[in-house]
Order: C-alpha cells, then structure tokens, then sequence
C-alpha cells in the first residue's frame, strides 16, 4: 500500500518517462507533481519506491525509471483512460466496415498498428469455414485439370488435378453442374458428412475426378497455418528500447516469424473479460520482457473467437493504445457478427 503522495509521485514519475524516455529525477518530480515538498523529501519517497521494486536507477543517471512491477501497478491503481478521440474513433469504424472476413482481419491488424505506431496484432478464428459459392473445371492440358473455387466471402482458389486419364467437355460439364447443385451453399464440414453417399450416384468414371476435386478443394478451404495476423513490425525499428539493442530485436522478430508461442498467448487472451494486458515477464516469453502486450477478445454471435493486441515497449502511452485496442475489438466484433448473419 502506497499513501496519496507516494502514489502521486509514482504516477508522475511513469508519465514523464514515459513522454520523454529519459530517467526523472527529483527536481522534476517537484516540478511536475504539483505537490508541495522538499527535493530531500522526493528522494526519501523515491527510495521507499525503489526497495519496494517499482522504480530502478540506472547506473549512468540520478534519476529513475519505472519497473515492470511499477508499470503493473500504475496500470492497475493510478491510470486514467481517456476516451478515443473522434477522429480516431471514426477511422476505426471507417476501416471497419461489414465485408469480408479475412479483409476485416487484416484491416484491423494495419489499424491497431497506424494508430499505436507499434505492431498490430489479430488472432483469427480457429474456424473460418467459408461456404463454397462456385466450383468450376477448366482444362489446361490432356490430363491436367484446373479446379476453380470460389467461396461465400469472396476467396478464390485454385488447384491443379491430374487425374488418371483425360476428360470430354461434357464430362466436365455433367462434374461442375453436379458439384454446383449439390455442395454450393455448404462448407467442405457439411459436405464431408454427406459426400460418399452423393458420389455413389455418379458412374464410375466420374467419381474418381469428383473424389480428387473435393479432397484438392478440402485443403485449398484449410488455408495455411497461420492463426494471426500481424502488422507493423518495422514500427518496432523506430522504439529506442529496440533499436539499441539488436539481439533483443532479433530475438522478438524470431517470435513473430515462430508464431507458435505468441498463439497461445493470444489463446489465452481471449478468455480474459475485456482489456487484458502483460507486462515484460508476465508474458512467460523471454523475447517480450521489455515489452507491453495489451489484447481484448472479440465475438462472433456472442461467441469469444479470437482476439485483437498492439505489440510494444513497455514504455508505452497506455491510456492511448487500451481504448485503441478495446474499441476495435467490440467494433471487428459488431463487422463480422454482421457479416456471419447476411
């Protein structure tokens, strides 16, 4: 427990580090506090905040900067958010619009990085299962085949056949007219469930082609194994506590490039009621132990699916990025809860 002039001078101390970048001392906590007391009664207060590990002195400066512990306890007892600018908040609607799926994913990750200058960050759903709009053969040689698909989100993809041996135009025509009539309006899931007893009315020389086009289409809909989407990472080129530190750098874009160990940080922050927010180690990720990660969860129908995040310093402005991060949370939830019921 801190009593009001510890507290008050704590909170001063992170805000003048955190604008400026450089350790405060104590005329400048005199200075800015707004409260009435000596430079050796600052100094006393300092030091009690020092032994108790929310303040540290470098070795090159008088003054102090904050701990991970001192951010954590600023985050939580001595923060006041302010309310999003309009001009923001309006940008953030603007970018966020009902559309497609995967573009409102990816807007939101180039959002939440403009917006914080650091690395925006969006865990997608663990199913996206999109449904299947169009399926079409094209021939490209006697026996290569080109499967086009086109989904329910607007998604193309196209996948090589080589069946094993060559088909007629109107065969063709007879497989795209059957699969158009039985599968499109379905995801592969649904069409897993009833696609063997579909097939066995088809000839015997057709079924082998449709079984080759609904395994190719299958994996196109799988999509890679990404689970997030990430923007802005040359931001963190710019971040002073980065740039000097090159092995810190390379340490934190091998994390981004990994990607397994950041997913489940994003996993378990989608259980979190609102705002959650990691400081340095709290993370249990040795690359992020000077960084800050604020993340929210979003919903789909009322269902948590993923989660939104900004990656930075710990000196970061966060009552700046936490209402960034949580309005484009609820409003990627309203676009894609949207979206899912059109």
């Amino acid at each position: 427990m801190l009593d009001d002039r510890a507290r008050t001078l704590l909170k001063t101390l992170i805000e003048r580090y955190i604008a400026e970048g450089q350790p405060v001392g104590s005329r400048a906590l005199s200075r800015y506090s707004g409260l009435d007391l000596s430079a050796a009664t600052v100094r006393n207060v300092m030091a009690d905040l020092e032994d108790i590990g929310l303040i540290a002195s470098p070795h090159t400066s008088a003054g102090r900067v904050p701990t991970s512990r001192g951010y954590r306890f600023f985050v939580d007892s001595l923060l006041t958010v302010k309310p999003l600018e309009k001009e923001k908040l309006d940008a953030i609607e603007g970018q966020l619009l009902p559309s497609q799926p995967r573009q409102l994913i990816s807007n939101a990750s180039h959002l939440l990085s403009g917006l914080t200058h650091f690395a925006g960050i969006v865990l997608t759903p663990r199913r996206m299962a999109p449904k299947i709009r169009q399926m079409e053969f094209v021939t490209l040689s006697e026996r290569r085949l080109l499967l086009i698909l086109v989904t329910s989100d607007g998604d193309v993809q196209n996948r090589l056949l080589f069946p094993g041996r060559s088909y007629t135009p109107s065969e063709l025509v007879t497989a795209t007219n059957y699969l158009n009539q039985h599968f499109v309006g379905h995801d592969f899931e649904h069409i897993h469930s009833r696609v063997q007893e579909e097939l066995r009315e088809l000839r015997g020389d057709l079924q082998a082609l449709m079984t080759a086009a609904l395994a190719a289409g299958d994996e196109a809909m799988k999509g890679p194994g990404d689970r997030y989407v990430i923007s802005g990472e040359r931001n963190l080129l710019e971040v002073e506590e980065f740039s000097s530190n090159m092995r810190r750098l390379r340490e934190l874009f091998d994390l981004f490039e990994q990607r397994t160990a950041l997913m489940q940080l994003l996993d378990l922050s989608k259980r979190a009621d609102g705002v959650q927010i990691f400081i340095g180690g709290e993370s249990g990720l040795a690359p992020l132990d000077e960084c800050s990660v604020v993340t929210a969860p979003y919903e789909v129908d009322g269902q948590v699916v993923g989660s939104v995040g900004v990656i930075g310093p710990t000196r970061m402005a966060y009552e700046r990025v936490i209402p960034i991060v949580e309005i484009t949370a609820k409003l990627l939830s309203s676009a894609l809860t949207f979206q899912a019921n059109c």
